[in-house]
């Protein structure tokens, strides 16, 4: 047999796109040709192939080989292309017949010595695989138990060409690698809320921000405690569902970032990103389009402290993820799309120096504070639904015995609110408050008379925006869940104003 076909697969994105891998071998000059839209990479797969299979104990004639990566309009990267090429070669001499590959995928990267080494994007693979019909994988060991994530998928782990090849053969049994979905969930090891001093109204706006999945801002001067409550919220988020944990593992999957052991990630992310972070790095692309933090973030927090030192262009491209929650990147060979559904917390200072508006400490001039605050645009406000002032932390509260409410307890109250919000809005794609929009927003936000009247009035004076006030009301439904009250009250609707006359002190708009 001359001819023979191995199917694998190439990660686009997030998607995976099928890849027949074919080969050739007949009498003819001694040459090795690749053909099928072939970046670099995967060119030099013919040198490590060849001295793989050299190197594993097998023959390697001199003969005419050539390889084709089917569809040729599909530009093929990576190295996860070496194991099925070198599985059709050996096929095509007789040494694997096609019985044994049938309804199976390869996938994998070779050293030198036949060595099996791990890629990137098995998870999406093997989901892929399963919906196509696929009732095999053939992985490299390393990721055998990110493959085995998919349930009724049959995964063999190999170690190396010749592994790959007895079992195959049928010379060698396969173990198939049990999935570990229900892996324990390490104990959190963050800061705890009980750590923090002061700052009631803050840690409240941290706990509705959780419980409703709303975005936060905090302001106030050095050492007030911003960070270290952006960090405590780490330790309130609530449990994922098995979904929800299979969509992160699937990004992280991509990127190469999971653990081999336990590949599922049973914990929200919370990534915090420094200020000098790229708009590719934050929101992803590249040449060849990759996820970047917001999809890190994906279900989880993505913290931004010092948010005035990040490049303006940088926080503005976070508007449409912030309303979309998720973001498409456009190029001229397709358009790419990334989960991006995380709660924004954001930390500042009032001014250069962090003293405003105490003007006997604050030592910046009303133009060095208003060009400071101008780098936050208005549009980048609107898209925050809670904005809070920390104080400075005086003496009294840091003396004081340990006795305030720590996370368990406030997580305890979020996981209630999150149960409370799963059954409302069970039967639609609406997963917490923040997600309210048009026709939900009045069915379930609906508004006494005396309620109407506030929200008119504070409309009228405060300027809102027709967005400001859709989240207005979004958060005033999380404060009344917290308060279990069925309707929204005119205190609830209070508080939720409350947390928008912040940034009219400040901007003044």
């Amino acid at each position: 047999m001359s001819f023979s076909t191995i199917l694998s697969a190439s990660i686009e994105g997030l998607g995976v796109e099928f890849v027949h891998v074919e080969a050739d071998v007949s009498n003819g000059l001694p040459v090795f040709h690749m053909v099928g839209y072939l970046s670099s990479e995967v060119k030099e797969a013919g040198e490590r192939v060849r001295t793989a299979i050299r190197n594993s104990g097998f023959e390697y004639p001199a003969k005419r080989t050539v390889i084709n990566l089917s569809p040729a309009t599909l530009r093929k990267r990576g190295a996860s292309f070496d194991l099925p090429i070198a599985a059709a070669i050996l096929m095509s001499l007789g040494q694997i017949s096609a019985e044994a590959v049938k309804n199976c995928l390869i996938i994998g990267e070779l050293g030198l010595d036949g060595k099996v080494r791990k890629v990137p994007g098995i998870l999406p693979v093997a989901l892929k695989a399963k919906e196509a019909g696929i009732s095999c994988c053939v992985v490299p060991w390393e990721n055998a138990a990110e493959g085995a994530l998919v349930e009724g998928m049959r995964v063999i782990g190999v170690k190396s060409l010749e592994e790959t090849a007895a079992v195959l053969r049928g010379e060698r049994k396969a173990g198939i690698i049990p999935a570990k979905r229900s892996q324990e969930i390490s104990e959190e090891t963050g800061p705890d809320f009980k750590e923090i001093r002061g700052q009631e109204n803050v840690r409240r706006a941290a706990e509705i921000a959780v419980a409703g999945g709303h975005n936060l801002l905090m302001i106030g001067p050095p050492g007030s405690g911003k960070s270290m409550t952006a960090k405590c919220i780490a330790g309130i988020l609530p449990p994922l569902s098995l979904e929800e944990s299979m969509e992160i593992t699937r990004v992280y999957s991509v990127l190469g970032m999971l653990d081999e052991q336990a590949p599922l990630i049973r914990r929200r992310p919370f990534r915090e990103v420094h200020h000098a972070v790229t708009r590719a790095a934050l929101t992803g692309g590249g040449i060849i389009p990759r996820p970047g933090e917001i999809s890190l973030a994906h279900r989880g927090v993505l913290f931004l402290d010092e948010l005035p030192e990040f490049k303006k262009p940088v926080l503005e491209v976070l508007r449409q993820p912030l309303e979309d929650r998720k973001i498409q990147i456009s190029r001229t060979y397709g358009t790419y799309s990334f989960p991006a559904d995380f709660i924004l917390v954001a930390a500042m200072n009032p001014c250069p120096c962090g003293c405003y508006p105490d003007l006997e400490k604050c030592t910046c001039t009303p133009s060095q504070i208003q060009a400071y605050l101008n780098r936050i645009s208005r549009p980048f406000l609107d898209r925050i639904d809670l904005c809070v002032e920390a104080a400075r932390v005086n003496y009294k509260d840091l003396a004081e015995e340990e006795n305030k409410e720590g996370s368990e307890e406030i997580r305890k109250r979020v996981c209630q609110v999150r149960k409370l919000q799963e059954e409302r809005y069970q039967g639609t794609e609406i997963r917490n408050n923040s997600m309210l929009e048009g026709k939900d927003l009045k069915k379930y936000c609906a508004l006494g008379s005396s309620e109407q009247a506030l929200m008119e009035r504070a409309f009228t004076a405060m300027g809102m925006t027709a967005r400001t006030y859709h989240r207005v009301i979004r958060t005033a439904r999380t404060i009344a869940d917290l308060d279990r009250s069925e309707q929204i009250k005119e205190r609830h609707l209070k508080e939720a104003i409350g947390y928008r006359m912040i940034d009219r002190r400040y901007w003044g708009r």
